[in-house]
């Protein structure tokens, strides 16, 4: 991991006292303290930053760096952080949102869907997928965020449609669509993942995701609800008028693509 310096604190460190002799030098963190500030910070910030899960923290001087530590500079003190796991951005084969099709990004042919996870309570979550020509809208139940059970929960649901509706997913770089694989046998759809940190790539989904905090409150216990009642949820986003459509309902312009292909 390439670690650039800031400018500020590279400057101080160059003006700092070399310190090997010093058992605790002024100013540095005691390596219990440094691991409680880091643990308190967020999963989501550790993610985005560093893009895998801490496990081990030490403070070390003069630090070093190679491919499995990662050097974060913070005069006149260094740390040497050690990761572990895959982590977020690093799904192995996953093919990049450079490479989808043109026919894609334009929206003119059905069967393209966009797709995340709606958290809520407890670590509770919905899988959300919105066809991208449409903006027809599926729920489905996951009993967990792990590859295997979102990858067996959003198949059997894809696989209800029809073939002409499965050519290709868009996901975000979530670890959930890690045996993406497994997905494109089950369901003969194409997956393709979006760059790090770059929700509005898959902006039709975000749009309804917000949409459907109006059904599902943040803090909400989404575990407590079946699949029969999620679609029914769905069949009311579908069933609403869009702008965007013309104020035609994603259900109406979703039927209409389809009889046209057919």
């Amino acid at each position: 991991m390439e670690i650039v310096d800031n400018p500020y604190t590279a400057a101080l460190a160059s003006t700092a006292p070399s310190l090997p002799e010093l058992a605790n030098p002024p100013g540095i963190l005691d390596e219990s303290t440094a691991l409680r500030i880091f643990r308190k910070i967020s999963n989501q910030i550790r993610f985005f930053l560093f893009g895998k899960e801490l496990t081990s923290f030490s403070l070390k001087h003069p630090c070093f760096c190679d491919g499995n530590h990662i050097k974060n500079k913070c005069a006149p003190m260094e740390y040497l952080v050690k990761w572990k796991g895959t982590g977020r951005g690093q799904i192995v084969d996953g093919v990049s949102i450079a490479d989808r099709p043109p026919e894609i990004e334009d929206r003119a042919v059905p069967g393209h869907w966009e797709g995340d996870l709606i958290a809520g309570f407890a670590d509770s979550c919905i899988a959300t997928l919105v066809e991208r020509h449409s903006r027809f809208t599926m729920l489905v139940k996951v009993n967990g965020k792990d590859t295997n059970t979102v990858v067996t929960a959003l198949s059997k649901q894809v696989r209800k449609l029809p073939d002409q509706l499965r050519q290709s997913l868009t996901w975000d770089r979530g670890m959930e669509l890690a045996d993406h694989k497994t997905f494109t046998l089950a369901t003969d759809t194409k997956v393709y993942f979006c760059d790090p940190r770059s929700p509005w790539q898959r902006g039709t989904n975000e749009n309804t995701n917000r949409l459907l905090r109006q059904y599902f409150p943040k803090g909400t216990d989404l575990s407590v609800y079946s699949q029969s009642e999620l679609n029914k949820v769905a069949r009311r986003l579908n069933q609403r008028p869009r702008k965007t459509l013309g104020y035609e309902t994603p259900a109406d312009k979703l039927q209409a693509s389809v009889a046209s292909i057919s």
